[in-house]
């Protein structure tokens, strides 16, 4: 069971002088949304309707562009609930947008392809689960008959189990490569002729996340501290005999839809349907936690830009990795120097929760 203990802005070591205009950006971009009642409730039980009045608070003050002004929004409208997991820690972790070379044909250079989602996958819920199908599932295949069955995994796809349906969206330069697009969710494709072409998050087998990097080190052939993006990147370097075998372990597979690159300066659609904000957009557990809501992070052991980590986040995403009341993984940017901070992100960090005063009372009893 997750306890909540009720803290105050002040207990929050650095929040006083963070920056929060992103965070409220952040925010403020998921504010119509949770309006609308679009963010259901987690089973942490911080109920979405609860912070309507601050969602129509922040749309009416429109933008910001002074720090105290957006730390008073959060300080004015929350309560700081520190989140105490009934095992463990909280912790960090890091994911980014990908900028890589791509093709909208394939030859002999550009041979890796990112898939479209397939009309025959579809989405299972508690009604729609056929009986004995693996309760961790939440996609499978539609058969030909009308019944429900497993999707073809990694190995099945890579065989080419999807040949010749045309889902094909874009050919990369190297599996490797594809594979990590798959662990992000998302990249941006610069295309032979120049176009950048955004791929986002459609769908995926069902089948459970494998941590590749974690499966290296249990066979002891990486250390936990080279079991980092550019770890495993250099591991399969070294091996590419062994590519199709290490990635195969990882039995799910992403597809990708095309998304129109509005605004550069922000990343890719999360799950809660916003573009994210680099450094103020987390992924969250969908099933526990509620889309639209800030937390503050603290972390004495991440440094981004030479200081500690000391940041108010907004949850507007999700991943399979990520489970558990105190666990996220922040989203740092776009392209190679966001990769190169994303792939170091496994920290151990403290949560709080930003709720309205009577949600807190309620969560507090």
């Amino acid at each position: 069971m997750t306890t909540f203990l009720r803290r105050s802005f002040a207990d929050l070591n650095g929040f006083d002088g963070g920056d929060h205009l992103a965070a409220f950006d952040a925010f403020r971009a998921s504010a119509a949304r949770l309006l609308a009642g679009a963010f259901p409730t987690g089973s942490l039980g911080l109920r979405s309707e609860a912070f309507h009045a601050a969602a129509q608070a922040a749309l009416d003050v429109g933008e910001l562009s002074d720090v105290a002004a957006a730390r008073r929004f959060f300080e004015t409208h929350f309560v700081p609930l520190a989140i105490v997991p009934e095992k463990g820690t909280g912790f960090l972790t890091g994911y980014y947008e990908p900028v890589v070379e791509a093709s909208d044909t394939p030859d002999d250079r550009f041979r890796f392809p990112l898939y479209g989602r397939p009309d025959d996958l579809v989405a299972i819920d508690e009604v729609s689960r056929p009986p004995g199908f693996d309760p961790e599932f939440r996609f499978g295949r539609r058969l030909g008959c009308g019944m429900i069955g497993e999707y073809f995994d990694r190995a099945a796809i890579e065989a080419g189990a999807l040949e010749g349906r045309d889902l094909e969206i874009a050919w990369l330069e190297a599996k490797v490569e594809a594979f990590f697009i798959h662990v992000q969710g998302s990249a941006r494709l610069v295309m032979r002729d120049g176009r950048q072409v955004r791929v986002g998050y459609a769908g995926k087998t069902g089948h459970p996340f494998t941590a590749i990097g974690r499966s290296l080190v249990e066979a002891g052939e990486l250390t936990l501290a080279e079991a980092d993006m550019a770890g495993i990147k250099a591991w399969f370097a070294r091996n590419p005999a062994r590519v199709d075998e290490v990635l195969d372990r990882n039995r799910s597979f992403i597809f990708f839809a095309e998304i129109p690159v509005e605004d550069p300066a922000l990343g890719p659609v999360g799950a809660a349907k916003v573009p994210l904000t680099p450094l103020a957009s987390i992924a969250v557990d969908r099933q526990l936690a509620t889309y639209g809501i800030p937390y503050f992070i603290s972390s004495d052991s991440l440094s981004i830009g030479g200081e500690p980590f000391r940041r108010t986040m907004i949850a507007q995403d999700t991943g399979s990795a990520i489970l558990g009341p105190a666990r996220a993984d922040i989203f740092v940017g776009t392209g190679d120097a966001a990769g190169a901070i994303a792939g170091t992100i496994r920290h151990q960090a403290e949560f709080f929760v930003l709720v309205p005063r009577d949600l807190a009372g309620e969560l507090t009893q």
